[in-house]
């Protein structure tokens, strides 16, 4: 009885080493994916804030607000600003009309005068006095146009400044609603409602289960075989000693070599210097980020 459960035993090891042995793999790696921190872009009471660990989320889609209303009231205290600089704009043809008025009657007065001189009914002098003062006023007309035109410029200068504070004041408001950066998968939160939010504070830790990679290693002699765009086997251990084969492809290649990172074996078993390698792949959700897997570059 005990042989044969002893021999029972031996076939059952002796299977599943060839079992394991059939896979032969060119390097081996860790699952990786990209991770995105986000962080806070204002200052305020966070409000809302709906991002839950492990919940994925839409790119664009809204988890969280920061209070708006002390930026919303500099907004309208903004556009108050700029309607009382619009309303001090000088009306620069009504003041000037006057003077054009007495400009008219001067130079119908000239034409009168200029035909009295010719029938010696009147006095070059009063010709003279009138021309004086059509200069005058002329003078007048340029001088006022001028100065209005330079109160107006400096208006319209204060109303542009103005103008460009509330475009940076309706970015800012923009940025208290908390947006996920990327269609993922929340790794981590930093933050809870009602808590203090402010520029630069880390949210929340968002990541691309779909698009991961694999970083791998290989050694100097395998380089010539392995290329940018190459068709990659990923085999990841499942339960039940089963595998799961997924292709990739070879989207990156150190152009440096490096010292073998302590918990990566190659296929020439640790040599001193290797090469990292991505390859990525579309996950179906069976890797996850820090599972190891291996690959064979076809």
């Amino acid at each position: 009885m005990n042989k044969n459960l002893l021999l029972l035993l031996f076939l059952a090891l002796f299977c599943f080493s060839c079992k394991n042995n059939k896979r032969t793999s060119d390097a081996f790696g860790v699952f990786q994916a990209t991770e995105i921190i986000v962080s806070s872009e204002s200052n305020g009471k966070m409000l809302t804030f709906i991002a839950e660990e492990g919940k994925t989320y839409n790119e664009g889609e809204v988890v969280g607000c920061i209070d708006t209303v002390p930026i919303y009231l500099r907004i309208k205290q903004l556009e108050a600003s700029i309607a009382a600089a619009m309303a001090k704009r000088p009306d620069i043809s009504s003041q000037v009309r006057v003077l054009y008025s007495k400009l008219e009657t001067l130079n119908k007065e000239k034409e009168r005068m200029a035909i009295l001189v010719a029938a010696n009914a009147g006095t070059s002098k009063n010709l003279d006095d009138i021309n004086a003062e059509i200069a005058v006023t002329n003078s007048q007309i340029a001088a006022t146009e001028s100065d209005l035109t330079n109160v107006n410029k400096s208006i319209m200068e204060e109303i542009e400044a103005m103008r460009f504070e509330k475009m940076q004041l309706q970015i800012a408001l923009t940025k208290c609603y908390i947006k996920s950066p990327i269609t993922g998968t929340v790794l981590k939160k930093y933050i809870e409602p009602n808590e203090l939010a402010f520029q630069g504070k880390p949210l929340f830790k968002i990541a691309d289960y779909t698009n991961m990679f694999i970083r791998v290693y290989i050694t100097e002699d395998m380089l010539s075989t392995v290329s940018l765009g190459q068709m990659v086997d990923i085999h990841i251990d499942m339960p039940n000693d089963l595998e799961k084969v997924m292709e990739g492809m070879v989207s990156w290649i150190s152009d440096k070599a490096e010292f073998t990172p302590k918990f990566i074996q190659t296929k020439n078993e640790r040599v001193n210097l290797v090469y990292a390698v991505k390859v990525a792949f579309q996950n179906d959700g069976s890797a996850k980020i820090g599972m190891p897997g291996d690959v064979k570059f076809k």
